[in-house]
C-alpha cells in the first residue's frame, strides 16, 4: 500500500527527538524524508546505546526518531553545503527544522532564503516557546519546557511529595509535540494542493504542554473567579468522590484502573464480580446518596476485594461487567500487549545479523494498515543518491567533499 503522503518530499534539518518526531510520522505515512545532520551528526546518536549482546551497535534513541528517513551530513558553515539545502529545497514540499532563529538566518536557511528558491514550500519549525514573543530565540527541552513550564509536572505531583516528579522517561513531551506538528504540516499541504500556496507552520513544546493542560488550567481558572466573584465553587466543581474511578492494587502488586464515570450504573455489577455482593446489603451503600456519603468506605471495602485477587483474576472479574476499566501497564508491557500486536502498534525492525528490535508506530494509521517500518539511516548513507537527484554528478560532489561542505 502505497502511503497517503506518497510523492512529498521533506527536507528535514533537525536534532534531538521533537522535530525528528513529526519526519518520523511524515516518513511512516509515505513522504519522502532527507535528514541533514551535522558533520557531528545528530547528538542522538550518541546519546544511549545498548552496546550489548544482540543489539550491540543499535542506538536506539537514534533508531527511535529517524527511521524511514534518507541521511545526508553537511557542513552547513560553509556555502557550498547552504548551496545544497536549497537546491534540494527547489523541489521539495516542506521544510523542516528546529534549528532556532538565528542559526537558521546565519546559516542561510531561514524563512526567506528557502522561500528565494521555492515560494510554495511550506516552511515548517518546531521551537521551545514558539515563533513569537521575547523568549522566540531561546532553545527548549521536554522536561524543562514542555514538562515542567507546560504545567504537566506540577500537575502530577502529590501534594507534600519531597520534589517534583520527572517525566516518565526521555521525549515523553517531544512525542506529542513532533505528532501535533506533523498533523499541522498535513494540513497545509492540503492548502498547497488546493490553492498552490505554502504556509509557515510553527509547533513548540510549550504550545503542545498547554493543549494537553486545558482541562486542568481553564478549570483552575474558572474556579479561581468563581471564588473571587461569590467566595465559592460552582456546586458543579466541588468535591466529587467516585470510588469507581480510581485505582486498586491486586495481591501481586499488580494495578487496575477503573473509569465508570456513572458510579450508580455499575456499582452493582462491580461488587458482584469481585465477590462482594454483601455490600449491596449495607445501609451505608445502599442509595446513590449513602454512597456519596460514604465514597471512603467502598473505596476501602473495594481495595481489600482487589488486594484479594490475583492480577489475572481481578482482570478476569472485571471483564464480567459492563463498567469501562484497564490495566495498568508497566512500559515493558507495551511490546507484546496483544491489542497492539493486533493494531501494529508494535513491529520488531529487522537490523541484520539476528538483530532486531520492537519499535512502536506513529499512533495515526490509514486504511486500516500498519506502516511497514525500516531502520534509521546511516550516517552519510544516503549521499550519492541525494546528491544525484539535484544534477550533481561525481566531480561536482567530489568537490564539495574536498570543500568540507559534505561529508
Amino acid at each position: 500500500m502505497s502511503g497517503v503522503l506518497e510523492g512529498i518530499k521533506v527536507i528535514e534539518v533537525s536534532a534531538w527527538a521533537y522535530v525528528p518526531s513529526a519526519g518520523v510520522a511524515l516518513a511512516e505515512w509515505g513522504a519522502e524524508v532527507i535528514k541533514i545532520e551535522p558533520p557531528t551528526g545528530d547528538p542522538m546518536r550518541g546519546l544511549v546505546n545498548a552496546g550489548v549482546g544482540p543489539m550491540d551497535g543499535i542506538v536506539f534513541p537514534w533508531e527511535l526518531w529517524n527511521r524511514g528517513k534518507k541521511g545526508l551530513a553537511l557542513d552547513l558553515t560553509k556555502p557550498e553545503a547552504t548551496e545544497i539545502v536549497l537546491r534540494l529545497c527547489e523541489e521539495a514540499d516542506v521544510f523542516l527544522t528546529s534549528y532556532l532563529p538565528p542559526v537558521r538566518q546565519k546559516l542561510g536557511i531561514d524563512l526567506d532564503a528557502v522561500r528565494a528558491r521555492n515560494p510554495a514550500i511550506v516552511y515548517a519549525t518546531g521551537t521551545g516557546q514558539g515563533a513569537r514573543g521575547p523568549e522566540s530565540d531561546k532553545g527548549g527541552y521536554d522536561s524543562i519546557t514542555f514538562w515542567s513550564r507546560g504545567g504537566v509536572c506540577a500537575a502530577v505531583t502529590p501534594p507534600g511529595h519531597p520534589q517534583p516528579i520527572g517525566m516518565p522517561g526521555g521525549a515523553f513531551g517531544d512525542s506529542m509535540s513532533g505528532m501535533s506538528l506533523a498533523g499541522g504540516i498535513a494540513a497545509a499541504l492540503v492548502k498547497k494542493l488546493r490553492t498552490g500556496e505554502g504556509s509557515i507552520v510553527d509547533g513548540s513544546l510549550l504550545g503542545t504542554a498547554m493543549w494537553t493542560m486545558q482541562m486542568p488550567a481553564v478549570g483552575t481558572a474558572v474556579a479561581k473567579a468563581a471564588i473571587e466573584a461569590t467566595g465559592k465553587l460552582p456546586a458543579a466543581m466541588g468535591p466529587v468522590a467516585n470510588p469507581l474511578v480510581n485505582t486498586y492494587r491486586t495481591s501481586d502488586d499488580r494495578w487496575v484502573a477503573l473509569c465508570m464515570l456513572q458510579p450508580d450504573r455499575y456499582f452493582e455489577g462491580v461488587v458482584r464480580a469481585v465477590g462482594r455482593a454483601d455490600m449491596l446489603d449495607d445501609p451505608r451503600f445502599a442509595t446513590p446518596q449513602e454512597r456519596a456519603a460514604h465514597s471512603a468506605e467502598i473505596v476501602s471495602e473495594l481495595q481489600s476485594a482487589f488486594g484479594a485477587l490475583s492480577f489475572d483474576e481481578a482482570r478476569t472479574a472485571l471483564g464480567s461487567q459492563p463498567g469501562q476499566w484497564d490495566v495498568v501497564n508497566h512500559p515493558i508491557d507495551l511490546v507484546t500487549d496483544p491489542q497492539a500486536v493486533a493494531n501494529g502498534f508494535v513491529q520488531e525492525v529487522d537490523y541484520g545479523e539476528g538483530r532486531s528490535m520492537p519499535v512502536f508506530t506513529s499512533p495515526v494509521h490509514f486504511d486500516r494498515t500498519a506502516p511497514e517500518l525500516s531502520p534509521a539511516p546511516d550516517f552519510c548513507g544516503d549521499t550519492d543518491e541525494i546528491l544525484e537527484s539535484i544534477g550533481m554528478d561525481e566531480d561536482a560532489v567530489l568537490a564539495a567533499k574536498i570543500a568540507g561542505a559534505v561529508i
